[in-house]
């Protein structure tokens, strides 16, 4: 067998050492390349969401303020303002560019309503409002056919609006197939929200089927949130089941958060909670809690945040809680809540509660509590309460330096009685 010596295999060893010092931080440098451009690349994908988010915002903004002053008949004012929104893109481009050609043809300017119509059909050959489109375009060439008629001819819209109602009243059967044609024509929004309206308020299968065909979409978005208000407003069992079925189906983030609101209207709290439970879209299911505390569910609320392990979730139950008027759930969650931040939350909400039992609570609290912080928490809280009483209490048999400091600056700007006579004290001391 033949023998190595010691110092050859110290040569091999050194020689395998340096190459593996010189090798090594190439892959290793290389590594932290490709980590800096993933974080550059997370970056920029950020960066343009962002972007993106902020454009879809002010595209809103300008379309809702072109929406206002159409409601104002300000056509001049809203076909730029249609204009403006029709180029920025986003979700109501499809929408603003509709809009554009009714202020057109509300201008008489007919030739450049038809051209806006014919670039809305290539652009967007899918949109919800291509019916509307449709019934539009039909009516400029109709009327294009024919010769002007008188100005007087023609009742102004107040007339409409009360004819509406007066034939609903008086013939709801022959009522129902007018106002209809009104709502899949080209009347114009208001006449159309009345129309909806009115027939949202009779008792008929008929008229709530056709409002529940639009709840469904089958009409431009705008129709489609009216009919829905209008259900939640005036409907029973079967106009509520219209609502969750539109919900279930839906992709839309703002139906859905409409609906939600709908849900509190009616009562709907077994499905609210289904959707603070069950919803993916934490914004969705945000709402969803807060609208329960809106209803005053507080012992659904409770269990939930018991169940509940994100900090996050359990903030909007708190605050739904606090909505809702839980002064005794919330004082449990102050007192018993490990969570540092949740607990802090807690006091804070007996604090703007401001009752008589809360007061007592967050008294005993303060006795009790060895964290500092926590009874600064708890300082603050009765001084949201404008309890001057409790806060001198406090103040006269604190005897840690910070915590009694604590006390004193808040009396200071309560401008109370019993903070004044307080100093009194101090002074005669």
């Amino acid at each position: 067998m033949k023998t190595i010596k010691v110092d050859t295999l110290s040569k091999w060893a050194a020689i395998v050492l340096l190459s593996l010092s010189t090798a090594w931080p190439a892959p290793l440098a290389a590594q932290d390349a490709d980590a800096k451009e993933e974080r550059e690349k997370a970056k920029i994908q950020r960066e343009e969401e962002r972007e993106k988010v902020l454009q879809e915002r002010e595209a809103e903004r300008v379309y809702q303020q072109a929406r206002k002053l159409a409601g104002k008949d300000q056509w001049e004012e809203a076909l730029k303002a249609f204009d403006e929104a029709s180029q920025r893109g986003g979700s109501r481009a499809d929408g603003a560019l509709y809009w554009k050609a009714y202020a057109q043809n509300k201008l008489n300017q007919q030739a450049e309503a038809l051209t806006t119509l014919a670039e809305f059909k290539k652009s967007f050959p899918d949109s919800r409002w291509l019916k509307d489109a449709r019934a539009l375009e039909e009516e400029i060439r109709r009327a294009s056919r024919q010769p002007p008629e008188d100005p007087g001819s023609e009742p102004d819209e107040t007339l409409k609006l009360i004819a509406i109602s007066n034939v609903m009243r008086t013939n709801p059967e022959k009522a129902m197939p007018i106002l209809l044609k009104l709502l899949e024509g080209n009347a114009s929004p208001r006449i159309k929200e009345r129309a909806l309206f009115v027939l949202s308020q009779s008792g008929s299968d008929k008229a709530r089927e056709i409002v529940a065909n639009f709840a469904r979409g089958k009409s431009n978005p705008e129709l489609q949130l009216k009919s829905l208000e209008y259900l939640a407003l005036f409907g029973g069992k079967e106009s509520r089941q219209v609502l969750a079925d539109v919900y279930a189906s839906t992709t839309e983030k703002k139906i859905k958060k409409s609906i939600l609101g709908f849900f509190m209207i009616g009562g709907e709290r077994d499905r609210l909670l289904a959707a603070a439970k069950g919803e993916k879209d934490a914004d969705l299911r945000a709402e969803a809690i807060g609208q329960l505390g809106v209803l005053g569910a507080r012992a659904e609320l409770f269990e939930m945040y018991q169940a509940e392990s994100e900090v996050r979730v359990k903030k909007k139950i708190l605050d739904a809680l606090f909505v809702g008027g839980a002064a005794d759930k919330i004082s449990d969650l102050a007192q018993n809540e490990r969570d540092a931040v949740l607990r802090r939350a807690a006091i804070e909400k007996l604090g703007l509660m401001g009752s008589e039992g809360t007061s007592a609570t967050l008294l005993k609290m303060y006795a009790n509590e060895k964290e500092k912080e926590i009874r600064k928490k708890v300082i603050e809280a009765l001084f949201l309460q404008g309890n001057a009483r409790a806060i001198v209490e406090i103040a006269r048999k604190e005897t840690d330096p910070e915590l009694k400091k604590k006390a004193v600056e808040q009396l200071s700007i309560m401008n109370s009685k019993e903070g004044t006579e307080f100093f009194e004290e101090i002074l005669k001391q």
